[in-house]
C-alpha cells in the first residue's frame, strides 16, 4: 500500500509538471535556452584563453578549461615586455582621443539634421547623404589611396581621422535628438538662448543615454581595430594592441628560448604568453560593459524607434 501511495504521488507531480510546462511560453522558453547558448559558446573561449595563460609550458596543449602546472610566469613576463605595454599605450591614447572625436562629430550633424523642415528645408537631401554612405563605401584601396595621399600613413591620426565620422552614430543620435519635445527648444529661444546654448543646456543633458552608446561603441570600435593598424602603420612600434596581437599570433614569430628575456621564464612558451596577452587585451571591455549598460539598452531602443 505504501509503494501504490508512492507511485501516485509520483504521477501526480509528472502532471502538475506537465500542465505547468503547457501553461509555459514556448517562443519565450526557446529564446531564453538560445541565448544561454549563445552565452556559453561566447564565455568558453575566454575561460579556455585563461586556463592556457595559466598553465605550464609542458601542459598547455592538453588544458581545456582548467589549468594544468598552474603558473604566473607567463604573466610575469608580460610585465617585463616592453613591446605588449607599448601597444597598449597606443590603444588608450586611441579610445582617450577617438571617441571623442566620433562623439564632437556626431552631434553637431544629428543636431542640424533633428531639425523640422521649415528650420532646415535642405535637412532630407543630408540625411539621404549620411544614410548612403552606410550602404556603399570606396573601397579598401582607394581609402588606403586617400589616407596616404594626405599624409596620415604610419601616423597615429591615421587610425582616428579617417574615422571620425560616423553615420551610424549621426542617425541614432539625429533620432534620439527628434524624440525631445521641440516645445523645449521654443521656450529657450523665446528667453533669448542661441542655438548652441540650446545644444548644450537642453539637448545633451536629455541624450546621455544615446551618448553613452555612442561613446561605448567607439570605444569598443578603437580598441579592438586591428586591420586599419596593419594597414596604415610600417612601423610595429606604432601598432596598437589588437594589431600586436595579430601579429604575434597570426604571423607567429619565432622566439628563440636561448634568449635573455626568456632567462627566467622555464614553465612559459609562445602559446602561454599568446594567451596571458590576449586575456588582458579583453579585460577592459568586460570591465567596461556593465557600468554602460543600462544606458546602452536604452540609447539603442529610443535611439533606433523614434523619427
Amino acid at each position: 500500500m505504501h509503494i501504490k501511495n508512492i507511485v501516485m504521488w509520483c504521477f501526480s507531480m509528472i502532471k502538475t509538471k506537465a500542465n505547468k510546462l503547457r501553461k509555459m511560453d514556448i517562443p519565450l522558453v526557446l529564446i531564453t535556452v538560445f541565448l544561454i547558448f549563445l552565452t556559453l559558446i561566447t564565455i568558453f573561449p575566454l575561460i579556455n584563453i585563461l586556463a592556457i595563460s595559466l598553465s605550464s609550458a609542458s601542459q598547455a596543449a592538453k588544458v581545456v578549461f582548467i589549468p594544468k602546472g598552474f603558473t604566473l610566469q607567463s604573466y610575469a613576463f608580460i610585465l617585463h615586455n616592453a613591446a605588449f605595454w607599448k601597444a597598449v599605450g597606443v590603444s588608450l591614447m586611441r579610445i582617450i582621443i577617438g571617441p571623442a572625436v566620433n562623439l564632437l562629430f556626431a552631434i553637431f550633424p544629428a543636431y542640424a539634421l533633428s531639425k523640422r523642415k521649415k528650420q532646415f528645408s535642405s535637412r532630407t537631401i543630408y540625411a539621404w547623404v549620411f544614410f548612403i554612405s552606410t550602404i556603399f563605401g570606396g573601397g579598401v584601396i582607394p581609402w588606403f589611396m586617400m589616407i596616404k595621399t594626405v599624409g596620415l600613413y604610419n601616423s597615429f591620426w591615421g587610425l582616428i581621422i579617417p574615422g571620425a565620422v560616423s553615420a551610424g552614430n549621426i542617425i541614432l543620435l539625429l533620432n534620439f535628438f527628434r524624440s525631445i519635445p521641440v516645445e523645449m527648444e521654443e521656450a529657450a529661444i523665446m528667453d533669448g538662448a542661441s542655438q548652441f546654448r540650446i545644444l548644450i543646456q537642453i539637448y545633451l543633458p536629455l541624450s546621455k543615454a544615446a551618448i553613452a552608446t555612442i561613446l561605448l561603441f567607439s570605444i569598443v570600435g578603437h580598441w579592438n581595430g586591428w586591420f586599419d593598424g596593419m594597414v596604415l602603420l610600417k612601423d610595429p612600434n606604432k601598432y596598437p594592441l589588437q594589431t600586436y596581437l595579430q601579429s604575434i599570433v597570426v604571423d607567429q614569430p619565432q622566439m628563440s628560448t636561448s634568449n635573455n628575456d626568456w632567462g627566467n621564464y622555464d614553465l612559459i612558451s609562445q602559446k602561454t604568453t599568446n594567451a596571458a596577452q590576449i586575456f588582458i587585451s579583453i579585460l577592459p571591455m568586460i570591465i567596461l560593459y556593465p557600468f554602460f549598460q543600462k544606458f546602452f539598452v536604452k540609447g539603442l531602443i529610443i535611439g533606433g524607434i523614434k523619427s
